[in-house]
């Protein structure tokens, strides 16, 4: 029953950089491993990082590994993706979710979800 909000979107240019961030309602937030999903309009929601509860370990897409970092604080319950040399492919709804495992790129299998944020990238 953990809230999840995500903040931080936005319009950026090609090339530049975003950060998202997704507080949780309470302390059960260490609970969980966390995940960043987008959904593009018209496609379907995909995978895009998930970081262990300690935040000893990650998961990433291969489209964004070498330009995105997921990480936690577990003190402030929350968990952000930061976002260098965005591409317009990475236009979409981001969205936050909480779950069992980092290694799940299922979005069927994560129990919580916050609302989304809007990202943009211009060409």
């Amino acid at each position: 029953q953990v809230q999840l909000v995500e903040s931080g979107g936005g319009l950026v240019q090609a090339g530049g950089s975003l950060r998202l961030s997704c507080a949780a309602s309470d302390s059960t937030f260490s609970d969980y491993a966390m995940a960043w999903f987008r959904q593009a309009p018209g496609k379907e929601r995909e995978f895009v990082a998930a970081i262990s509860r300690s935040g000893s370990s990650a998961n990433y897409a291969a489209s964004v590994k070498v330009r995105f970092t997921i990480f936690r604080d577990n003190a402030k319950n929350t968990v952000d993706l930061q976002m260098l040399s965005v591409k317009p492919e990475d236009t979409a709804v981001y969205y936050c979710a909480a779950g069992r495992s980092v290694n799940i790129i299922d979005d069927n299998l994560w129990m919580y979800w916050g609302q989304g944020t809007q990202v943009t990238v211009s060409s």
